[in-house]
């Protein structure tokens, strides 16, 4: 059984397919995770077939793990479903609005990490993919979604083929304030950043895109300004037509 702290994202899998009833168990038990008002305001696609996994691939930049992988999971906000519930009950919703799809995704977001630690307990591999709310619209169509329900997170998921080294994290310190957040100086950053920056990877990455500061690989190539703004005026408009906006 793993723990917390030997987690690690994984990207290569084995051929052996996911048991069903194994991936229906740790959905059920992720079920008692903390949820807004116990209405449980997400859904799961799960993809299977590999023509799916073709078309997902794309949106995800085409990352080999999504076809390669025995399950893809996407994780939704849905106020679709308790909507019509309310409707079928002499009810009239009203979450048609930017709060409602923040308390979703934020009930999504819950549920998919309770998933993650039970998945990885029971030794199956994960790699979490950041590129889901980059290209929502697609998905959108890609797996049907209705009104008000929107992509948030995506999952591959598989028995581990690799055993790839545990990625850095930052000190405590650099995001615990106690009683209310500090003035961050020079000296707290260089304290803070000092051993990332200075991994062997780190230098690699500045050596070979040219740049001075592992900042400005993040600033100037992974995620520009140009790109935010243009992933933002997309998620806007996704919000629209799945009805939250």
């Amino acid at each position: 059984m793993k723990t917390i702290n030997s987690r690690k994202s994984i990207r290569k899998y084995q051929s052996k397919e996911v048991d069903k009833e194994l991936l229906n168990r740790l959905l059920e038990d992720s079920e008692r995770t903390q949820t807004m008002g116990n209405l449980q305001l997400y859904s799961v696609i799960v993809t299977r077939d590999d023509e799916q996994k073709r078309k997902l691939a794309p949106v995800h930049f085409n990352q080999p793990m999504v076809v390669q992988a025995p399950v893809v999971l996407t994780f939704c906000a849905d106020f679709h479903r308790t909507s019509v519930w309310a409707e079928n009950r002499k009810a009239t919703p009203g979450y048609d609005n930017f709060l409602s799809f923040l308390n979703a995704a934020s009930d999504c977001l819950l549920y998919c990490q309770t998933f993650c630690n039970l998945a990885e307990e029971e030794g199956l591999g994960i790699c979490y993919l950041g590129t889901t709310i980059y290209s929502s619209k697609a998905i959108i169509d890609i797996l049907h979604l209705p009104r008000l329900v929107m992509p948030i997170a995506t999952l591959t998921l598989g028995w581990p083929d690799e055993n790839p080294p545990q990625t850095d994290r930052l000190p405590l310190s650099a995001f615990v304030h106690q009683e209310t957040y500090p003035v961050i100086t020079s000296r707290n950053i260089d304290e803070w950043y000092a051993e990332k920056e200075k991994l062997p990877e780190s230098i690699r990455f500045c050596e070979i895109n040219n740049k001075e500061t592992l900042a400005q690989i993040f600033t100037d190539i992974r995620y520009t300004a140009k790109d935010n703004i243009a992933i933002s005026t997309d998620l806007l408009d996704a919000l629209k037509q799945q009805g939250f906006l």
